[in-house]
This record gives C-alpha cells, structure tokens and sequence, in this order.
C-alpha cells in the first residue's frame, strides 16, 4: 500500500459515519483512510501503513506492529486505557476527544439531580395502581452542588446548574477562578467541598491522586442527606465503603454511570441496593455521537496536517 498522503485508520464501528464527517473537512487526496471494526485484526499490510489511529482502544502489542504510527487519537475524554501501556512507545502521540460530552453529560445529570429529587418514578408507580396521592418534590433551587473536575464538562455542568439557581463549587487539581463556580477548592481540600454540598459529581480522570478518592474517609466527610453521582471512572470509588455509607444512611444514596467493571457482574452488591441507582455506562452516548466525534477529528487531522498540534495532547506523567 503506497500513497504519499498519511493514512488514518478508523478503527472502531462508527468508521463509515465517521469518515462520512471527515469527508466535509478535509480536501481530497489529503488523507488516505482505511477502516477496521472494534475487536478485529486488520490486516498487517495496513497496521504497517497507518500513520494515525482514531479508536476506543487497540489490543496490546499492536503498535509494535505500526512503524509509520505517530499519532493515537483515543475516541474517549478519559485515556486511563492507554497510559501505562508498555507498548505505548515515545514516538507516538496520544491526544484525547476532550470537550465531546461537554452537551449531553451535563443534561445526563442534570437528568440524575431530577430523579433523585422529583418522585416522578413514584407517580409513575401510582398510575400503574390507579392510585391518587399528592406528593411533595424537592427543590434543585438553593442546593449546593459539588464538582470535582472543573474541566469542559464540569464547567458546562456549573453554568447550567447555576441556571437552575443552584449553588456550585468545585475542586480541581489547580484552584482558580472558574465562571458560575463560587468557590474552586483544591484536590487537597476536597473534604470542604463534601461537607458544603447536597450533590457530589465525580468528573475526574484516574490518576493515582483519585484512584479510590471517595474512600470510607471522605463519605464521612459528606453531608447524611447528600447523594454522590460518579460520571467519571468506576475507580474513584471503593465500592464496599460506599455499600456501607448508603446502609447506614450516612448520605442519602448514589448514582453511579461508571464501575471498576463493565458489564457490573450479575453478583455485584450494588444491584441490589435500593439507594443506588446504577447506570449502564450512558452519560456520554446519544444519536449523535459519531459525528461529534467525527468533528473533533477532523479540527484535530486539519491541525496535524498543517503542521499544528492537534488539541488533547495527553501528557502521560500527569495521566490526562
């Protein structure tokens, strides 16, 4: 396989939209592109001719096999699957689709914040038992929300939650100003952040800083009425100690979008808790993904192509 223009390598099964997108981007004849679906081998005559991959992930031991490989464009914000890859070879860059959940993760828990809060699921229950009886709701307005990481979805989340009269504050690895955030807390004082808030977001990458972060210690530091909402990464929660916080009604309960493992096994104790609603991993899908994703691409080959560095460059001393 010759040509003179890079070859890109859509490995993943929204390929065919994916390149649909790219095609209104990028001049023709400027990248050769070639396609493989997730959790197949393509062939090595094209592993040894790609230049980039965009993918989800990519089995080990493969890039050993891509000697013209320089970039990785990883398909998700958080790239805990690719730092610490031993085949990750210095010669290749990793950047990541930072900022394409900044829309629908922050509705998806605004989503969660209602649900906790609106007996809407209740009602629905009484219809089935053609069962009359008011309830009352609680209020989003005057509560204080927690967020930790402030990035392009914790900030999207803060002006929207601001919007419904809520109170934000935040932590993040570097404290500073950051708009519709009262306050901006370091990782280091994030137990100030749990004891002010009713709503505790998880929105942090896995770094050995955050890795089991919400540990018996710190659900003790939250408010017994609070709910903490994981949208990040299973491995920021010890998933026994937060068990025993929702038993012994140390805070309210729990939605959880992300597990240490995925599927959840049938056996884990979380099924069976009525406090803990448990989420299938949707906080970043919707119908329009491929092309969101196919856009940052795009910017990304465009930049590249120009002789620019593209955006998300992940440094992986810092693991994001």
């Amino acid at each position: 396989m010759t040509t003179t223009a890079p070859t890109l390598l859509l490995w993943l099964d929204e390929a065919a939209e994916i390149e649909q997108t790219l095609a209104a981007h990028i001049a023709p004849g400027a990248l050769h592109i070639v396609r493989a679906k997730a959790g197949e081998m393509p062939p090595a005559e094209i592993l040894a001719a790609a230049d980039i991959v965009f993918a989800w992930d990519i089995p080990a031991g493969v890039i050993s096999r891509m000697p013209r490989l320089r970039w990785i464009q990883a398909a998700t914000g958080g790239v805990d699957n690719w730092i610490g890859r031993e085949d990750l070879e210095s010669r290749v860059m990793l950047t990541c689709a930072r900022g394409v959940h900044r829309v629908q993760m922050p509705e998806n828990i605004l989503g969660a914040l209602f649900h906790v809060t609106k007996a809407f699921p209740e009602c629905h229950a009484q219809q089935r038992r053609h069962e009359w009886k008011r309830l009352t709701f609680d209020l989003l307005a005057g509560k204080t929300l927690g967020i930790v990481g402030l990035g392009a979805i914790g900030s999207e989340l803060a002006r929207k939650a601001a919007a419904l009269e809520m109170r934000v504050i935040g932590a993040r690895k570097s404290p500073g100003p950051v708009p519709f955030v009262e306050q901006v807390y370091g990782l280091d004082q994030i137990e100030s952040l749990l004891g002010e808030s009713d709503y505790v977001v998880l929105l942090i990458p896995v770094t050995p800083e955050t890795n089991d972060l919400m540990n018996a210690r710190r659900l003790a530091a939250m408010k017994p009425g609070a709910w903490l909402l994981n949208f990040a990464r299973g491995e920021h929660v010890v998933d026994a100690d937060l068990i025993e916080a929702v038993r012994k009604r140390a805070i309210a309960g729990a939605v959880l979008d992300a597990f240490r493992q995925e599927p959840l096994p049938v056996d884990h104790p979380f099924w069976d808790e009525d406090r803990i609603l448990l989420l299938p991993h949707v906080g970043g899908r919707h119908p329009q993904k491929a092309r969101v994703l196919g856009e940052l691409l795009a910017v990304n080959i465009e930049r590249y192509l120009a002789g620019e560095k593209p955006q998300g460059i992940v440094d992986p001393a810092a693991g994001y």
